[in-house]
């Protein structure tokens, strides 16, 4: 008899909003170095005055991702055009206990929040006597329990409006279309409410899902820590508050990505020229943080790229995580899509390691994959698509 077939596991839908322009907010209580961080991570110049909610509305701009694959495809193609991979960056003003009965400028924020996709949560673990702090001392630890329990305030708040609303229709009026929803709510209820827990926390069914991606709570976010230390506790690599701090996010967000960082250690880098920045690092034995911290918020986004390379363009296409060949070729062209024939595909380190397209073709490793195929960060693709009727296959770069 032939070998059962293993039955693959449930592919479980990402919690969060379909698309490639996703964003990533920068959150924390007021004077932890949120907007100083943003300046330094986009080299823009917004304001950061030593008082609370100066950053009235929300800033954004777009960083480039960096990625050692991209530049060396530059290198070699030498393109007209280059065009990386980029992370969208909000830059949210702070948020203060009670924020989520709309103490300090609260609502507006959290609903600044609700449009991001990821949450970069700043701390603080440095003392300046120039820098008040709006809770009067230095405690990061109280900081991120602010942060936190406001988040899950405002979605306990806002299942139990949605509960309400639906408990008339489905409950009284017996609507059973609704059921499904209600049902779903009242689970993440007991996590949001009766547990008090954060939603990502949960391990949810694809059904629950679906649920969560209709109504985008807060707590449902991904979340990476950055801990803003003093230049000197920076390069030295030790702060009396990193350990509890860890011990906080290893207890209350299991799993998720903690880093250090100096903002003033940044600004000195960002106002030097290339050479001064890398004799500043040498001498300091420290490198900025920045990198890692970009390159782990485009990765909490459960973004991806591909690469279209040639001497016309180097460029990298944002895709989310699981997508199929003819719709990451829809992200060149919509025509590309409809049209889909095949990808060509080449793994980077394939490429790399055999010096050219042809070489990887004669060694096997150029690949024609179909409409099946899932694309995987960092492939260099050709897609083939048929133009449309009465006209040749046409190809695209």
């Amino acid at each position: 008899m032939p070998p059962k077939k293993v039955a693959e596991p449930e592919r479980k839908p990402l919690i969060g909003r379909v698309g490639t322009t996703l964003r990533i907010g920068i959150v924390g209580v007021p004077n932890v170095g949120k907007s100083t961080f943003f300046n330094v991570l986009t080299k823009s110049a917004v304001a950061a005055e030593n008082f609370p909610f100066c950053t009235i509305d929300p800033n954004e701009s777009r960083v480039p991702v960096p990625d050692e694959r991209f530049d060396y495809l530059c290198q070699y193609h030498k393109p007209a055009s280059k065009v990386p991979g980029f992370l969208n960056v909000v830059d949210i003003a702070g948020l203060v206990k009670g924020a989520s009965e709309g103490q300090g400028l609260g609502n507006a924020f959290l609903s600044h929040i609700s449009a991001c996709d990821a949450i970069f949560h700043l701390c603080r673990a440095f003392d300046d006597d120039d820098v008040t702090h709006v809770e009067g001392e230095v405690n990061p630890v109280r900081d991120l329990e602010i942060i936190g329990e406001e988040l899950r305030l405002k979605d306990e708040e806002s299942i139990l409006k949605k509960l309400e609303s639906l408990e008339r229709t489905v409950v009284r009026g017996n609507d059973k279309k609704l059921k499904p929803e209600y049902d779903a709510l009242l689970k993440i209820k007991g996590v949001l409410v009766d547990e008090k827990q954060h939603i990502r926390f949960h391990d949810w069914s694809a059904a629950d899902i679906e649920v969560l991606n209709k109504h985008l709570f807060l707590t449902s976010k991904p979340a990476i820590y950055l801990v803003n230390l003093s230049e000197k506790d920076y390069i030295k690599k030790k702060n009396k508050w990193l350990l509890k701090i860890k011990e906080w996010v290893d207890k209350n967000d299991p799993g998720s990505i903690l880093i250090p960082f100096s903002g003033v250690f940044e600004q000195k880098l960002v106002e030097m020229d290339e050479a001064e920045a890398k004799k500043y690092m040498e001498d300091n034995k420290a490198t900025s943080a920045l990198e890692k911290i970009i390159v782990q918020g485009y990765k909490a986004l459960n973004l991806e790229y591909f690469f279209t390379a040639g001497v016309d363009e180097v460029k990298a296409w944002t895709v989310q995580k699981g997508t199929k060949a003819p719709q990451a070729a829809g992200r060149i062209h919509t025509d590309f899509e409809k049209g889909f024939i095949m990808a060509e595909v080449m793994k980077f380190v394939d490429f790399k390691e055999e010096g050219s397209e042809a070489a990887a073709k004669a060694a096997g490793k150029y690949r024609q994959q179909g409409r099946n195929y899932t694309v995987e960060d960092g492939d260099i693709i050709f897609f083939k698509f048929n133009a449309g009727a009465g006209l040749k296959d046409a190809k695209k770069k």
